[in-house]
């Protein structure tokens, strides 16, 4: 079997008994079928949920919290005794295991981004166990990744993983809803995420997580985006984490081709980069970017927007507005109003400077997902 770097991520849902709570036996299990990989060669990461649910009994909770401030209170409870009952778990099998606890803002920043992958290369290389959760505990409307599916698919990104593992407690994708139609069939495999199945993939998660089939797709796209081929269902028992990778596994299979360079600059502007601003172009500047990577010249612009700086990420647009890519821009937008339209000779007068790209191609990422991550 090739080895591989996986990234698991198990839900709450995945996590938890029947009255909401922490299972020992299910973080027992999970242990061991991760240890199955590591012991086949394989590299993994694992991105939990579940310390809202590990925690919020010992608050006196009788159910999972609604409120923002009771979800926090019990993650703060609950990360510790999450990662308690994983090192526990794992230390049965001779495995190390390292808690990393993110924000959005700890990915949004170009150097914490790239820091935080460097940290990750050295915890597989060491042989360690990644164990990666949003820090729900802080995390607020705004810096949130909304739910740890969209995690576990920026971390494949960040590790450069071959496939993403999300596991739950739904047996794969439909064309319908196997609850209310009986005629409803499961897809064993999708080449691509398409708007279609976005629409399809509607539902809420189970009463102790926050993710549900559409975060879950939503994921799936992201990650096939950068070539991490995706499995969404479920599994039991110390094999079936080995059972999914080799194909095998009770869910749909997601693959499509790698539409992102390999470059970690390049995975931050697609993924976790915040748009200064917009630039938009004219149809030839569109297809040349779309089609033969160019670099972004004055002569293509239509229109600015923002008050971006010489060096921030912008994203491009089309005349119809549709969201071509995003690229590191040589000139701060003031600059870039003075030469839209100019030739590169022309341009360089204007703006004085020593490069007639706007956008140079080595830092341009090429965006076909509609949807752009933010």
């Amino acid at each position: 079997m090739k080895k591989r770097r996986i990234v698991v991520k198990i839900g709450s849902s995945s996590l938890t008994d029947t009255c909401g709570g922490l299972s020992d036996a299910m973080v027992r299990e999970h242990a061991a079928a991760i240890a199955s990989l590591m012991q086949a060669g394989h590299e993994v990461v694992l991105v939990s949920s579940g310390a809202v649910a590990a925690g919020f009994r010992n608050l006196g909770y009788t159910s999972r919290p609604g409120s923002t401030a009771g979800k926090q209170a019990a993650a703060a409870v609950g990360q510790g005794l999450l990662v308690q009952a994983y090192t526990e778990a794992f230390r049965s099998h001779g495995i190390v295991v390292a808690q990393l606890l993110l924000t959005r803002q700890d990915l949004m920043r170009k150097e914490r981004f790239h820091n935080t992958g460097r940290m990750l290369e050295e915890l597989l290389h060491r042989g360690a166990l990644p164990i990666v959760n949003e820090n729900d505990s802080v995390s607020v409307e705004g810096i949130t990744f909304g739910d740890n599916d969209m995690l576990s698919a920026l971390v494949a990104g960040l590790v450069h993983a071959d496939f993403l593992s999300i596991l739950t407690d739904v047996d794969g994708l439909y064309d319908g809803n196997p609850n209310s139609d009986p005629e409803a069939k499961k897809y064993a495999f999708i080449p691509e995420v398409h708007d279609g199945l976005l629409k399809q993939a509607t539902g809420t998660g189970s009463a102790v997580g926050t993710g549900g089939m559409r975060s879950k797709v939503l994921a799936a796209r992201t990650a096939g985006s950068l070539g991490v081929h995706v499995f969404i269902g479920t599994g039991e028992g110390a094999e079936k984490l080995i059972d999914i990778v080799e194909g095998r596994g009770n869910g749909t299979y997601i693959g499509i081709s790698s539409l992102m360079s390999g470059k970690d600059s390049k995975r931050w502007m697609a993924l976790c980069s915040v748009p200064a601003g917009s630039i938009t172009v004219d149809s030839g500047a569109a297809r040349a970017l779309a089609g033969k990577g160019t670099s972004l010249l004055p002569v293509g612009i239509t229109s600015v927007t923002g008050t971006f700086k010489q060096g921030e990420v912008v994203d491009v647009l089309d005349e119809q507005g549709e969201l071509i890519g995003r690229g590191m821009v040589n000139y701060p937008a003031e600059t870039v109003r003075e030469i839209i339209g100019k030739p590169g000779d022309d341009a360089m007068k204007i703006s004085g400077g020593t490069t007639p790209e706007v956008i140079h191609c080595n830092r341009w990422i090429h965006l076909k997902i509609k949807e752009a991550v933010r």
